[in-house]
């Protein structure tokens, strides 16, 4: 099986269970309360790569793709 390279931003808060849709997720992010690696983040399509530090809501993920899906 091949590995993942990267995940999108919305893709993983939907897998993190963060959000319930991918609609939620694209708000949230265009409202800029979600942060990657510290900074606002408002694109929704952002690569994320094992190690990225995501907060939201008081909640944080560090990315590891190996262990996605």
């Amino acid at each position: 099986m091949p590995s993942i390279e990267y995940i999108k931003l919305d893709q993983f808060l939907k897998q993190m269970q963060a959000v319930g849709t991918g609609g939620q997720a694209k708000l949230m992010i265009q409202d800029g309360v979600v942060r990657v690696n510290g900074d606002i983040e408002t694109r929704r399509g952002r690569k994320l790569v094992t190690g990225d530090r995501i907060e939201l809501e008081g909640q944080t993920w560090v990315v590891d793709l190996a262990n996605l899906g």
